[in-house]
């Protein structure tokens, strides 16, 4: 009982003992004595409890060890890490959105603080006749040919729903992206009042719990998808089919989340659990999901229609593929969403193994475009991780036509990576639901931060282009990124990617071990491969 295990208790039994003393000869107030008997009666509860195994041998000492566990992301995050450690995001980068949106100076002085020795440190090739361009707002038309097309900004808000978000987070992001004319993606929980305060363009995603545009026993509604589908702030329509933080993996907003606002933005009862299902009730197979694709563009009055997933089995892709040859049905885009995205909260082994990074993820559907002839006919949008200039420039390079950033336009409505977001608890108003908590996000000057990241965001995107010696982001090919293989060894991004040629797959020239194992497995009319081929 004298072990220095019990020092701490010992010394509240003293400090009790010496305090009782003096108040009773009245030298002190019985008041100073309340702190000793808390003390003491703490640590007798610490011995006699039987879920802490640390506090039962360490009484009063075991909870230092408490503290300094939920004290330590901020103490490592202040005052341990690196500012090029990247977990997930480095000071260094979270740094560069502070100070974008802020309108601060964002050059660094002395030089790299990168490793430019280090294996897979990447950069852009210059050219010595750098170009000169009038602007920065880089744009592409979506849907060209549709009744209703959209001429979009390269770089947007990514997919986040109202819900994970706090209706003044909504806000601010819509209300920037309405000031700097680049869209904003609803998640899959759908347009909420929020969302339509500032008239900012919006990117309506449906997902497989149909949420705004669903019946009561969770099938869609054409009726209220169309009526919702015609408001002009509704630029396009997404079919999500699988997010890169948690793929192949449905979603609960447990009922005691749902506030009154949630429940009618989403169409869901008040006291039930909200659930997205992990697969669509609408279809089951990539002829499904084009014709549910393109019943939305009718239902919309032919607004541009696509879908966005994380890579998985490659045949699935290689289905979806050949569903568009057999049916001349198109989507007019498709947005990739890398495994290294992020969400609010995840299965740890969904976040860290599961899903195709977003590097390989485009490149397979790039080139799967490419090798069926329809590349010109589809845009490719990008997400995962973004957060600099170069960030979109080797996206672009790779094969995107434009890039979303979640995370990097939180971090410019302050979010401090607190890492919080499923707890209601975020202390920046970003990712709660609680109204004090919220309050603290002012509107109108998040939404100038959330506005000057995109602006400055995309004139250091210019100056990149012109000293590349291009004319438009739309010009970069994976031979102007430069990657290091070894200390002493570097390559062009187009030497170490696989790229096919135009109609490659069509005329059976696969080229790669990927596309001539997987493309005979894929089948139009499921996403299961075809059973001989994948026996072998």
């Amino acid at each position: 009982m004298f072990s220095r295990r019990y020092l701490a208790m010992w010394c509240a039994v003293v400090l009790f003992a010496i305090c009782a003393l003096f108040a009773v000869t009245n030298h002190i107030s019985w008041f100073w004595i309340i702190v000793p008997v808390a003390l003491v009666a703490l640590g007798l509860f610490d011995l006699t409890q039987q879920h802490h195994a640390i506090l039962r041998n360490y009484p009063l000492w075991g909870h230092f060890r408490f503290l300094f566990e939920f004290i330590r992301p901020e103490i490592r995050q202040y005052f341990v890490e690196d500012d090029t450690d990247e977990k997930p995001f480095s000071r260094a980068q979270r740094s560069i959105v502070y100070q974008r949106a802020k309108n601060d100076v964002d050059s660094r002085p002395y030089g790299t603080e990168l490793d430019v020795k280090a294996v897979a440190h990447e950069w852009i090739s210059h050219s010595l006749a750098p170009t000169t361009l009038d602007n920065h707002d880089f744009r592409i038309v979506v849907g060209p040919d549709r009744a209703q097309p959209y001429s979009m900004s390269i770089f947007n808000v990514s997919a986040m729903s109202f819900g994970s978000l706090s209706a003044n987070a909504i806000m601010a992001l819509n209300l920037g992206a309405k000031k700097g004319n680049f869209a904003h993606d609803t998640g899959e929980g759908s347009m909420s009042k929020y969302h339509r305060e500032h008239g900012g363009d919006i990117i309506w995603e449906i997902a497989s719990g149909y949420f705004g545009c669903r019946n009561d026993d969770g099938t869609f509604s054409a009726e209220k998808f169309a009526k919702q589908a015609a408001e002009p702030q509704v630029k396009m329509i997404e079919v999500k089919l699988s997010q890169g933080a948690k793929p192949g993996h449905g979603g609960v907003l447990p009922a005691a989340k749902i506030t009154p606002e949630i429940a009618e933005t989403r169409g869901v009862p008040m006291g039930r659990d909200c659930i997205s299902p992990a697969t669509h009730s609408e279809f089951s197979s990539p002829r499904g999901l084009l014709e549910f694709v393109d019943r939305l563009r009718t239902l919309s009055g032919g607004k541009p229609t696509g879908f966005k997933l994380c890579i998985g089995h490659p045949w699935e892709f290689f289905g979806i593929a050949k569903a568009m040859l057999e049916t001349g049905i198109l989507p007019d885009f498709i947005v990739v969403d890398g495994a290294e995205g992020g969400t609010g909260a995840a299965p740890l082994e969904f976040t860290d193994h599961v899903g195709v990074p977003l590097q390989e993820g485009l490149l397979l559907v790039h080139n799967t475009l490419v090798g069926i002839g329809l590349r010109q006919r589809i845009r490719i949008g990008a997400s995962g991780k973004m957060i600099t200039a170069f960030d979109i420039t080797k996206t672009l390079a790779i094969g995107a036509d434009w890039v979303n950033a979640a995370r990097g336009f939180m971090f410019a409505v302050g979010c401090i990576q607190a890492q919080t977001c499923h707890t209601g608890r975020c202390p920046t108003g970003v990712a709660t639901q609680d109204p004090v908590r919220q309050r603290a996000l002012v509107v109108p000057d998040k939404a100038d931060r959330v506005f000057n990241f995109h602006h400055n965001t995309l004139h250091a995107l210019k100056e990149i282009i012109q000293a590349a010696g291009l004319k438009h982001p739309a010009e970069l090919r994976a031979h102007h990124i430069v990657r290091r293989v070894s200390s002493h060894e570097v390559r062009l991004m187009s030497d170490l990617l696989k790229y096919l040629d135009p109609n490659d797959l069509l005329n059976g020239n696969y080229r790669y071990t990927l596309y001539e194992k997987y493309c005979p497995m894929a089948q139009s009319d499921s996403f299961a491969p075809k059973v001989e081929l994948a026996a072998t």
